[in-house]
């Protein structure tokens, strides 16, 4: 297993599902955020970006071997949760990557060949999870080189900014169909995705 850390962005507050928390949805028969964990776990060691307890979020992580790290200021943004979480990583880490926890189809061997790809393609700063049509998505691998600029994050842009500021150092590994992408963030989408599971 890589020892190349893997931060799961969870702090976020579902706006947009309407009362309920899209990352305690089920998913093959677990919380959606615990079995994003899970995957993680299978390429790396995790950090989970979480809201302020209580939470519970805390309980689906119950017995996994993730660092978990609360946000207080969660509601000011992606950025804050991501700089809260740098501040844990291991000092000789080589690289990191960034999973948001709402990805439904991503899988252990995604990650898995974004790590492959960090441990091979030294050229690239940024190696990055991609729809097997080349779209850019998720996960974000970033070289330890550009951890500062991480850290000088502010606002909700997420690190899009950094990936545009270094593009001519960017990687896309494709990923199969759309699950670099596919993120569902309503109650309506989330009904469509079961439906279509379902047939």
């Amino acid at each position: 297993m890589s020892t190349i850390p893997i931060i799961l962005l969870a702090a976020g507050q579902s706006r947009r599902m309407r009362g309920t928390d899209k990352l305690l949805q089920q998913v093959d028969g677990m919380p959606l955020l615990r079995r994003a964990a899970q995957i993680a776990l299978g390429a790396g060691p995790v950090i989970v970006a979480l809201p302020p307890e209580p939470h519970e979020r805390y309980t689906a992580l119950d017995g996994l071997d993730v660092q978990m790290v609360p946000v207080p200021d969660a509601a000011e943004g992606m950025n804050t949760s991501l700089r809260t979480a740098l501040q844990n990583l291991p000092q000789d880490a080589p690289a990191v990557i960034v999973l948001l926890a709402d990805l439904p189809e991503l899988t252990a061997d995604d990650i898995k060949k974004i790590v492959h790809s960090v441990e091979n393609k030294k050229d690239f700063k940024i190696h990055r999870g991609a729809t097997q049509d080349g779209k850019p998505g998720h996960p974000v691998a970033f070289d330890r080189s550009l951890f500062e600029e991480l850290r000088g994050l502010s606002g909700d842009e997420g690190a899009q900014v950094i990936v545009r500021r270094h593009n001519d150092t960017v990687r896309l590994i494709p990923l199969e169909g759309d699950r670099a992408r596919l993120d569902l963030d309503t109650p309506e989408a989330w009904a469509d995705w079961r439906a279509i599971k379902q047939t």
